[in-house]
């Protein structure tokens, strides 16, 4: 009888992974034997959920918030990643490149969608530039309908790696054109229509058909292509139904859909938890729309799902925002659990593509406990030796009011910086956690950038502010100050943060579905052996 593991199987498998070689988990994973298929449902549909930046320390992070914080949302109920989990099969999946230890978004999900082994910042291709079929595109060819959910951009490296095939996942533009030319994808719901319209687009003043739409959006026309194209008016010949806002696609009607809802990425977790953007379809939202028009097609659907802010909060070290987006991404699990919940032609696979930050709770010598009074212990008192960290800090990190970046962003104003005492204020204003005069003097302080580069992306700036450890882990240097407020606020907090960037820490493989093929998910993995894996259950 197969046992099947709760969420938390991740923290104790994570104890013997580090003894591992990398060369051994993929000879392992290699040899696993086939699941015997035979007497097993057929499987229509595939639903892969991408937590980007969610390793095993955003999920806890999540579980804790459900089920202990004094007055958790969840109100003590485990969240829809736990209940999947616990139905379900638990696994763990190592994600590196071809030939790197760590891995970015764009390669990893091209490992995910093609189950072959990919060079860094690659969009579907192999190691050596090869272009290479993804699950999503398999899946078209058998006839069945295709979708790509996200909030942050479509042509953004997760989505981008199932539907298009490029050097470097900085091609949005060239992105954008493959997937409105290939036809593909049915169903295209995120942000980024700045890829999609060309550059000094102006509506007509009477507008018709989907400009209509988009003038009653009300959305940014400010366009990032150097060309004329307008891949919206291309997708309109070609079919596609296009929406530009919540009630445009609620009354959508057509099983070929653009929704482009932001002109960059969509709103965060902390804005939409608020409901400061009702005019904004949710992930939930998308995703559910996804579903109910893929699952019209009876030979059925590959559909992608991805939480991508959650890696974002991750790079600026933003463990309120952090916490938000997992509740956002969790949302739309449970939009997908319930459907899928009791179904034997659907599996439901939720992973990430690697984990952001280094993040997690642990304890300090600073802010130490009061000795306690035990009522059975008359003689002696209850004292522990550090600051384990008090459970009220969940319900204060939910209670943050304003993302790091939008907190910097008010605070400093038309200035290249804020004052300390304006710092102070603002930061004081949206969080929980206060910081005082010495932390925003060493949030604001700047150093020499020991790594510049003229030209480039990143590291283009000849000065940074000021990291006193780990600084060449923070590459993102116009995002510094959002790393030393979490570092400012981090001991209030009882949280540690080891990068700006991403580390190879193993992710969880959460897997529904029936169990003679879901079970060949428990263990460990890379993703490369998951792309393989799910391109199987394609042709099952």
């Amino acid at each position: 009888m197969l046992v099947r593991k709760p969420v938390w199987a991740l923290c104790c498998a994570l104890i013997f992974i580090s003894s591992l070689s990398a060369c051994s988990l993929l000879k392992n994973s290699e040899n696993t034997a086939h699941p015997d298929t035979n007497n097993s449902a057929k499987i229509k549909n595939i639903i892969l959920m991408i937590g980007d930046g969610m390793g095993p320390q955003q999920v806890g992070l999540l579980e804790e918030y459900a089920t202990r914080a004094p007055n958790s949302i969840y109100q003590g109920d485990n969240s829809a990643i736990a209940k999947l989990a616990n139905l379900g099969i638990t696994g763990l999946s190592l994600h590196g490149p071809a030939d790197k230890l760590v891995v970015d978004s764009a390669c990893s999900a091209t490992q995910l969608a093609t189950g072959v082994a990919a060079g860094s910042e690659m969009i579907g291709l192999n190691r050596a530039g090869h272009k290479v079929p993804t699950i999503l595109e398999k899946a078209k060819g058998l006839g069945k309908s295709t979708g790509l959910v996200s909030d942050t951009r479509l042509t953004h490296a997760t989505p981008a790696a199932f539907a298009a095939h490029l050097i470097h996942r900085s091609m949005e533009n060239e992105i954008a054109e493959q997937m409105i030319q290939s036809g593909v994808v049915d169903i295209m719901l995120s942000g980024g229509l700045r890829h999609f319209v060309p550059k000094n687009y102006a509506l007509p003043e009477h507008p018709k058909g989907f400009e209509a739409n988009l003038k009653a959006s009300a959305l940014s026309l400010k366009s990032k292509r150097r060309d004329d194209k307008n891949l919206l008016a291309e997708a309109s010949s070609k079919g596609y139904e296009l929406a530009f806002n919540k009630s445009q696609l609620q009354q959508a009607q057509s099983t070929k859909l653009l929704g482009l809802f932001a002109n960059s990425a969509m709103a965060n977790g902390v804005d939409t938890s608020h409901g400061r953007v009702n005019v904004q379809p949710s992930l939930s939202d998308m995703t559910q729309t996804a579903i109910s028009t893929l699952s019209k097609n009876d030979k059925g659907f590959f559909l992608m799902v991805e939480g991508g802010q959650i890696d974002w909060a991750g790079h600026n070290n933003d463990a309120g925002t952090l916490l938000h987006e997992m509740i956002k991404f969790d949302n739309a699990v449970n939009a997908v659990l319930e459907w899928a919940k009791g179904r034997d032609d659907t599996i439901v696979i939720v992973t990430a593509d690697h984990e952001t930050g280094g993040f997690g709770f642990s304890y300090s010598g600073a802010n130490l406990p009061k000795a306690e009074q035990l009522n059975n212990h008359k003689k002696d008192v209850y004292k522990p030796n550090f600051n384990f960290g008090k459970l009220s800090i969940l319900d204060k990190l939910y209670a943050q009011k304003k993302s790091y970046g939008d907190i910097w962003y008010e605070a400093k104003g038309s200035a290249f910086k804020p004052t300390p005492e304006k710092l102070i204020k603002t930061v004081n204003k949206y969080s929980e956690f206060a910081i005082n005069l010495d932390d925003a003097k060493q949030i604001l302080a700047e150093q020499k950038n020991a790594f510049y580069q003229r030209g480039h992306k990143s590291l283009g700036l000849k000065t940074a502010s000021k990291i006193h450890d780990f600084a060449p882990f923070y590459v993102y240097l116009t995002e510094r100050p959002l790393n030393l407020i979490g570092r400012a606020l981090s001991s209030k907090q009882n949280i540690v943060w080891s990068t700006g960037t991403h580390t190879h820490t193993p992710v969880g493989v959460f897997v529904l579905g029936p169990e003679a093929l879901t079970k060949q998910f428990n263990g460990l993995h890379t993703h490369v052996e998951l792309g393989k894996k799910m391109q199987r259950l394609l042709m099952h």
